[in-house]
């Protein structure tokens, strides 16, 4: 059996284990590094091994940060500082520009904090707002939903991300600023066709019968400075400490400071302090660890997954088919969109691409940095999100909208985004290939 066969086999197993089965993405991805391994010739009894070794280097490589990400985001929530910064960018931007603070607030947050948090956070803002604002509940609606979605995908230190980042070997302090900026496209685009939708189909804001997250009117909130440093502390020092290294500059305390790992430590001390005035440390510590274990378990079965494949010679036999440069971009965007749309989960399509994918890049002769095809598997896990999608029912059911409302508008939104993210990325490959 030809690499490429096993590498179907392997892609099936995973889909059905949690398509058919109902089984969890971890379970599902283990079985198809474990199907992969067995098929692989030459390994026989080290299948066993070569899937704990996988597993165990993606651990190694992002389980602290995914860790510490859970902490910067379940602080965030409990101090208030999430709501800080929701509430800071609607005085901002004004109520007549109120959809705009929701697109900024919900990308913002969505780099350290899930979709489904996100937008169980901002909907009752959204819903206030939209009470004496009826007409544009759509609008504001899809903003959170384009803000939040983009960042889940293109920006780590969120799981699907971090790992392409490094399954690609491409540093964060690159895939973060090339992230935030193709984010500010694809947002922005998503925006376009919120305000179009809005107007299009004219679904008014309705009262829905579902339990809803309200904010504590009287509680002291964290200043909009120190709400926002938890966040950009860590990006800001390590898109800065890979500046200054490609540059040759970099003094030995930024060198240290820069590092992923101290990075992101730094963000998470950050964010206890701000939680510590609000609640036990413990407690919500607690918290974060109980769902980042369950994000690295996902991850770091990704990984095992991809390091098998890998095994399996497919980069070699894939890049002779699809060539170099375009061919690859193209192939990590529909390989992903297909993924998404077989099992669902944005993040696990992400995970399972990058497995194919990586042994191409980093075998090939790209001709422009493995940045972009970074880039172009996030863009891959927005399109033709359906009823498979757990964040479309989210969406579905906590907006009031039915199920053919929701993939005229969530659906086609996200979609389009992915899209023309993808064209953005093949443009910008082109013109400034950074090879």
């Amino acid at each position: 059996m030809g690499s490429i066969e096993i590498c179907l086999v392997g892609l099936v197993v995973v889909i059905v284990s949690i398509l058919w089965l109902r089984l969890h993405a971890f379970l599902g991805l283990l079985m198809g590094a474990f199907v992969v391994s067995i098929l692989t010739p030459g390994v026989g009894v080290e299948a066993m091994n070569r899937v704990a070794e996988g597993f165990g280097t993606g651990c190694r490589k992002i389980g602290i940060l995914i860790a510490l990400a859970a902490i910067i985001g379940q602080c965030l929530l409990v101090s208030g500082a999430a709501e800080r910064i929701v509430k800071g960018l609607l005085a901002l931007f004004g109520v007549k520009r109120a959809p705009v603070a929701f697109l900024g607030s919900g990308f913002v947050l969505g780099i350290p904090v899930f979709f489904d948090t996100v937008f169980y956070l901002m909907l009752p803002l959204v819903r206030a707002f939209s009470r004496t604002n009826p007409k544009v509940y759509l609008l504001a609606l899809l903003s959170v939903v384009a803000g939040a979605s983009m960042a889940h995908s293109l920006v780590p230190p969120t799981p699907g991300p971090l790992l392409v980042a490094d399954r690609l070997e491409v540093s964060l302090g690159v895939l973060i600023p090339a992230g935030l900026m193709l984010g500010v496209v694809t947002i922005s685009v998503g925006y376009g066709y919120a305000r179009w939708a809005n107007r299009k189909f004219e679904i008014t804001y309705r009262e829905i019968e579902a339990p809803q997250i309200e904010f504590e009117e009287q509680k002291e909130l964290p200043g909009l400075g120190w709400s926002l440093l938890p966040i950009l502390l860590p990006l800001v020092l390590i898109s800065l400490g890979t500046f200054l290294g490609v540059k040759g500059d970099l003094p030995e305390s930024l060198q240290i400071v820069s590092g992923k790992n101290i990075a992101m430590a730094l963000g998470a001390g950050m964010a206890l302090i701000l939680a510590a005035k609000y609640c036990e440390l413990k407690k919500v510590i607690n918290e974060a660890l109980s769902s980042g274990g369950v994000i690295i378990l996902i991850t770091a079965a990704g990984a095992a997954f991809g390091a098998v494949l890998k095994d399996t010679g497919i980069g070699s036999e894939l890049s002779g088919i699809v060539g170099s440069g375009g061919g690859v971009l193209l192939l990590a965007f529909v390989l992903t969109a297909l993924v998404r749309f077989a099992q669902g989960s944005a993040t696990v399509a992400m995970i399972t691409a990058v497995g194919i994918v990586a042994p191409i890049v980093l075998e090939a002769e790209l001709g422009f940095h493995s940045v972009y095809v970074a880039l172009a598997i996030g863009c891959g896990s927005k399109p033709l999100p359906w009823m498979n999608d757990s964040g479309f029912w989210i969406v579905s059911k906590m907006s009031g909208m039915n199920e053919i409302e929701t993939l005229k508008t969530f659906s086609v939104m996200l979609s389009l985004m992915g899209v023309v993210g993808f064209a953005v990325v093949w443009l910008a490959s082109v013109l400034m290939p950074m090879g």
